[in-house]
Parts: C-alpha cells; sequence; structure tokens
C-alpha cells in the first residue's frame, strides 16, 4: 500500500514506481514517435498503444492506451456512469475519477510538491505544476513560436491572442473557442435542456446553470459571498472578479481602443465590435 494516498499494488515493483508520481520524479522514458515522456517503462508501453492504434474505438477513432482505458471511454458514446459518490450522488464513468471526486468532499490532496509544499488531489495536477519548476515548456504555438508548459494554457493563447475559433456550429455559421461553448450554442438549435433540477421542475442548458439554481434557489452546495455586498459566488474565479467592479480594476485593455474591461469575455465582446464596423 502507498503510504501518502492509501493506493494498493500486487508487488512491490508497483507501488514504488507510483511513488514516484508523489515525489515528482523525473521522466526518464521518452517515446521515439512524439517525444511525450513517462515516469515508468510499463506507462511508456502502454503509451505506445495508442500510436500502433491497437485500441481503437469504432465510434470515435480514438486511440487508447489499454483496454482497460477503451472500456472506460465507450461509456463516453453509452452514457454508462456505473460509479456513484456516497455523499452527493455524482456519477462516474471510472473509479478513478469517483475517487478524484471523493477528495473535493474529504479535502484530501496527497500529492505534495517537494519543492514548494504545494499539494494536488490528482497525480496529474502534480506533474503539470513541475513543469513550472523545471522550466519544462513542450507546447509550441504553430503561429508565433511561443512556448507553454501546459497545453490548456497553449489552447487559450491561440483563442486570445490569435483569435482562434476551431469548432463550428453544424446548425449555423458561427464559430466558437470551446467545444464547451458549441455545446451549450447548439442547445439554443436543438432545444435541448439536459440538466435538470432534482428539487423542482427546472432544467439548464449548461450544467453550471444548475449549480447556481442549487445554490441560490435550494440552497444545496458551498458557495463564497462577497464581504462588501454579501453576493454568493459560486467560485473563487467569480469572487476575484466580481471584486473587481468594487475596486474598479480593469486589466482587460482593446488593442484598438483606449476602452478596458473587468474580463477578458467583455473585452472579446467589445472588441468584436470593431471588426463588424471595418
Amino acid at each position: 500500500m502507498c503510504t501518502v494516498c492509501d493506493k494498493r499494488f500486487a508487488q512491490t515493483q508497483g507501488v514504488n514506481r507510483h511513488k514516484l508520481i508523489h515525489s515528482g520524479g523525473e521522466k526518464l522514458y521518452s517515446c521515439t514517435e512524439c517525444g511525450k515522456r513517462f515516469l515508468s517503462q510499463n506507462n511508456l508501453s502502454q503509451h505506445k498503444n495508442i500510436h500502433t492504434i491497437r485500441y481503437k474505438c469504432t465510434e470515435c477513432g480514438k486511440c487508447c492506451g489499454s483496454s482497460k482505458q477503451l472500456a472506460v471511454h465507450r461509456r463516453s458514446h453509452s452514457g454508462e456512469k456505473p460509479f456513484e459518490c456516497n455523499v452527493c450522488s455524482k456519477r462516474f464513468t471510472s473509479s478513478h475519477g469517483l475517487v478524484v471526486h471523493s477528495r473535493t468532499h474529504s479535502g484530501e490532496k496527497p500529492y505534495k510538491c517537494h519543492v514548494c509544499d504545494k499539494a494536488f488531489r490528482q497525480a496529474g495536477s502534480l506533474q503539470r505544476h513541475m513543469r513550472y519548476h523545471n522550466g519544462d515548456k513542450l507546447y509550441l504555438c504553430s503561429v508565433c513560436n511561443k512556448r507553454f508548459s501546459e497545453k490548456s494554457n497553449l489552447n487559450s493563447h491561440k483563442r486570445c491572442v490569435h483569435n482562434n475559433r476551431p469548432h463550428q456550429c453544424p446548425y449555423c455559421v458561427l464559430q466558437f473557442k470551446t467545444n464547451s461553448d458549441l455545446k451549450r450554442h447548439v442547445c439554443i438549435h436543438t432545444g435541448s435542456m439536459p440538466y435538470s433540477c432534482r428539487h423542482c421542475s427546472s432544467s439548464f442548458t449548461h450544467h453550471e446553470k444548475l449549480k447556481r439554481h442549487l445554490l441560490m434557489s435550494h440552497n444545496e452546495g458551498t458557495c463564497l459571498t462577497c464581504q462588501i455586498c454579501q453576493k454568493k459566488l459560486l467560485y473563487s474565479s467569480d469572487l476575484k472578479v466580481h471584486l473587481r467592479r468594487h475596486e474598479g480594476v480593469k486589466p482587460y485593455v482593446c488593442r484598438v481602443c483606449p476602452k478596458r474591461f473587468c474580463t477578458a469575455s467583455n473585452l472579446t465582446s467589445h472588441q468584436l465590435r470593431h471588426r463588424d464596423f471595418k
């Protein structure tokens, strides 16, 4: 058993490899196909199955590293979620997803950075964090050659700086920066409201709207409160943006005119007007 997170293994070799995750161990094993690096030979061998297309989804063509990963992936198509949280009843496609989610209730963060003592709920979060200490920037922007330590930061850079909108609506000409934005938009065409409240008849196009409804209407869930006006907010990022309005802070500046904004989304909407007037 791992003494840090209580995960269990059949062999000593397995737990020793696993402990490298907690310590932020060096990734010594490199894939010759794509250059991606891994903590163990076993993880590298599993990754290579993706390149050989050994475990390929027949529905979407995605390649997985093992039969177990493929089975979990197929549940994204079938909608099957066999693992249920005994605290909030939220369901998951894999046991790992349930384990990680349960830490939001317990507050457990077993993966600790040995450099700055910051702790994380997931091994992947620790591995991404270590890139900041190591100076690793694996992701290259194909437009301006700027490098990033995380793929999500690269995608965000492309959307904000290069106005990249890769997600096309199948019903109209609109394009979107993220897949989640596209899904919310498509609900306008289909009339779909897949997120239903278990307390009343209300339904919503997005799970974030359902969360807010549960908090505001049924007092379910946790929230943060603005100490100035007592407004309730779901996330620390929401509170941070909200406080800017009280403080008059507007960090986002239009590239065309000197107008400033509290949020990046307001800036983007404003800049589209300049494009429309050209």
